[in-house]
């Protein structure tokens, strides 16, 4: 038991310093994309599967709620598009799961609004979907994924963890967002004016 312990620590310790080389870059671009979202007056949607749709969800209430237990800020205007179970489930059952996210983004998405999609593997359909859907109607993509995952060649940005470990690529999703919505909120309402 205590060397499964260790060896899973050991892992996400490896990963999560090969992320700052990695997607550094890619975290602030997404950062400033998401900034110039909100102050064009722009909003996010976010979707995911399993986890990545707890993730959505999770990061969405980041935007809505605050950050940052100390500052006291106007709302920011985030979706997760995996909550509403009528849409999700006439949508599926009627047409197809795999463009049960597309038709979302059909009817909330306008350009310069930004879609992020979540998704470990990096070829969950619903999310390529999405992502294609987005990028049919003007707005910017990023997408947490995997090293080297096929959603990454159809975003404008792509937050690559380099692991094949579903649980490490989803803990580093985790921290990389808490991270953008740091740098977002100290953008839009820390910054020296």
């Amino acid at each position: 038991m205590s060397n499964l312990i260790d060896s899973r620590i050991n892992e996400i310790i490896s990963v999560l310093s090969e992320i700052n080389s990695i997607s550094k870059k890619e975290i602030e671009a997404s950062a400033n994309v998401i900034v110039e979202c909100f102050l064009s007056g722009g909003k996010i949607l976010i979707c995911g599967n399993g986890g990545s749709a707890a993730d959505s969800q999770h990061f969405a209430a980041e935007f809505v709620s605050t950050f940052a237990r100390d500052l006291d800020r106007k709302a920011l205007p985030a979706i997760a598009l995996t909550v509403d179970t009528s849409i999700i489930t006439a949508y599926s059952n009627d047409f197809s799961f795999d463009k049960v996210f597309a038709r979302q983004v059909e009817a909330y998405g306008r350009p310069g609004d930004v879609l992020i999609v979540l998704t470990t593997s990096g070829s969950s359909k619903n999310c390529l979907e999405a992502a294609n859907q987005a990028s049919n109607l003007g707005l910017k993509t990023i997408a947490f994924t995997q090293e080297g995952g096929q959603i990454s060649k159809f975003v404008d940005h792509a937050i690559e963890i380099p692991s094949k470990n579903t649980q490490h690529i989803q803990e580093c999703h985790m921290v990389c967002y808490h991270i953008i919505t740091e740098l977002v909120e100290e953008a839009l309402f820390r910054k020296e004016k």
